[in-house]
C-alpha cells in the first residue's frame, strides 16, 4: 500500500506559477520559449500556469514586490520565488527538478529553504543587478527606436515640403507662359503656402506625435482632387506630346480620406509617372469602385518599368532604383511616404510592372460611408 501511495503524491505534486508580462513580452522569443518549456509533460509535476496582464493587475506588482517585468512568481511549493530578466528559462529549468524534492520533504516535515548560494545567479544580488540591467536595456532600445522614428518624420516632412514649393515653382512657370491668369495665381499660392504652414506644424510635433495621428480623414471627392493634381503638375506634360488617359467615372463615390494626404499620395505617382514617361509616351489616371468598401487608383506609364525584385523594396524608406538612381531623382522618400499614407488610411498600395513595359501603380481607399470623424 505504500509503495503505491508515494507513487500517486509523486504523481500529484502541483506547481502554481505566475507569469507577469504585457502582450509585447508574451511575443518575444524568449518568452515564448519559456511558455512552450513549461507546457511540457514533466513527469511528476503538475505546473499550473496563470498569465497576469501588469497594467491591468497593479496590485499584484506591490504584493509580489516586482520592479522588472516580465517575471515569473512561483506560488508553490513553497517557498514563493521569482524570476525575471534574459536567463529566466535557465533558471526555471536549474530550479524545476528541486521544486519536486521541496514538496516531497515539506510533506515529510522537512521544508528545504533555496539556498542564494547554491547557485550564484540566484543570489538576491545577482538578480538585483540583473533586474537592472534589463530595465536599462529595454530603456536604451526604446529610446533607440524614437531617434529612429524621429529621423524617419524629418526626412519624410523634408520631402513633403519639396512638393508645394515644386507645384508653387510650376505654377509661377506656367503663370509667366500666359497660360493661367492672376486670379489662378494666387489661389495656387495660397493653397501652397497654407500647406507649408502645416507641414511646419508637423514638423513641431514630430518630437512628440506619431506620424499617423497627423492626418484629418473626412468625406472627399478623389475625381476633384486628381482633376487639380493634374492641373497643378502641367508643366511636367504639356510641349512634351504625351497622351494623357483619363477613366473616372461621374458616378465614382466619395471616399473617406485626409484630403492633403490623398493628393500628396497622388502628386507623388504622378509626378514619377511623367518624370520616367519618355516624350510622346503616355500616362493613364483612372479610378474604379472595385467594391462597395473600397476606392481603387491606378496610375500607369510606359517608362523603364521596375525589375520584379525591386518591386517590393521600393517602398521602403530611402531605396531608389539602381537602372534610374544617375538620370533623375527619385524613389528615395516620395514612395514610402505613399505607402505610409495609404496604409494608414486602411488600404493596400502595390505596384505591377515589367521592365522596358512601363509601370502600373495601385492604391485603394476606403468608401464614405458616414464614418466618424476625428474628434466626434
Amino acid at each position: 500500500m505504500g509503495g503505491p501511495t508515494a507513487t500517486n503524491q509523486q504523481a500529484s505534486i502541483g506547481v502554481s506559477l505566475l507569469l507577469v508580462a504585457s502582450q509585447h513580452h508574451l511575443a518575444t522569443r524568449d518568452l515564448r520559449r519559456l511558455m512552450a518549456f513549461l507546457q511540457d509533460d514533466h513527469r511528476e509535476l503538475d505546473i499550473h500556469l496563470q498569465l497576469i496582464e501588469p497594467g491591468q493587475n497593479p496590485e499584484l506588482l506591490e504584493l509580489h514586490k516586482l520592479v522588472a517585468m516580465p517575471a515569473l512568481v512561483k506560488l508553490s511549493p513553497a517557498p514563493r520565488q521569482v524570476f525575471t530578466g534574459i536567463t529566466m528559462l535557465s533558471q526555471v529549468q536549474s530550479w524545476l527538478p528541486r521544486w519536486g524534492q521541496m514538496e516531497r520533504l515539506n510533506s515529510l516535515a522537512m521544508p528545504v529553504i533555496p539556498s542564494p548560494a547554491e547557485d550564484g545567479r540566484d543570489s538576491p544580488r545577482a538578480l538585483e543587478l540583473e533586474d537592472q540591467l534589463l530595465v536599462l536595456r529595454q530603456e536604451n532600445e526604446a529610446l533607440i527606436d524614437r531617434l529612429q522614428f524621429q529621423e524617419r518624420q524629418l526626412r519624410m516632412v523634408a520631402h513633403d515640403l519639396r512638393t508645394p514649393m515644386t507645384t508653387t515653382s510650376l505654377a509661377l512657370q506656367s503663370f509667366k507662359r500666359g497660360h493661367i491668369g492672376n486670379e489662378e495665381l494666387l489661389d495656387i499660392l495660397g493653397r501652397r503656402l497654407h500647406e507649408m504652414e502645416q507641414l511646419s506644424n508637423d514638423l513641431l510635433e514630430v518630437g512628440s506625435t506619431r506620424w499617423e495621428a497627423l492626418f484629418n480623414p473626412q468625406r472627399l471627392s478623389l475625381s476633384q482632387v486628381c482633376a487639380d493634381v493634374l492641373l497643378e503638375l502641367e508643366k511636367m506634360w504639356s510641349g512634351r506630346n504625351l497622351v494623357i488617359q483619363t477613366d473616372i467615372p461621374s458616378d465614382i463615390p466619395d471616399v473617406f480620406a485626409d484630403s492633403r494626404r490623398m493628393r500628396q499620395v497622388l502628386l507623388n505617382l504622378l509626378e514619377n509617372a511623367f518624370k520616367f514617361t519618355p516624350d510622346g509616351g503616355q500616362v493613364k489616371l483612372g479610378l474604379m469602385h472595385r467594391t462597395s468598401q473600397w476606392v481603387q487608383v491606378s496610375i500607369c506609364d510606359n517608362g523603364p518599368g521596375i525589375p520584379v525584385d525591386e518591386q517590393e523594396r521600393i517602398f521602403q524608406d530611402q531605396v531608389r532604383l539602381s537602372q534610374t538612381s544617375w538620370k533623375t531623382a527619385g524613389f528615395g522618400v516620395g514612395l514610402s511616404v505613399c505607402r505610409r499614407v495609404v496604409e494608414v488610411h486602411t488600404g493596400k498600395i502595390w505596384v505591377v510592372s515589367e521592365p522596358g513595359e512601363g509601370s502600373c501603380f495601385y492604391f485603394t481607399v476606403p468608401v464614405w460611408r458616414n464614418q466618424k470623424l476625428p474628434g466626434h
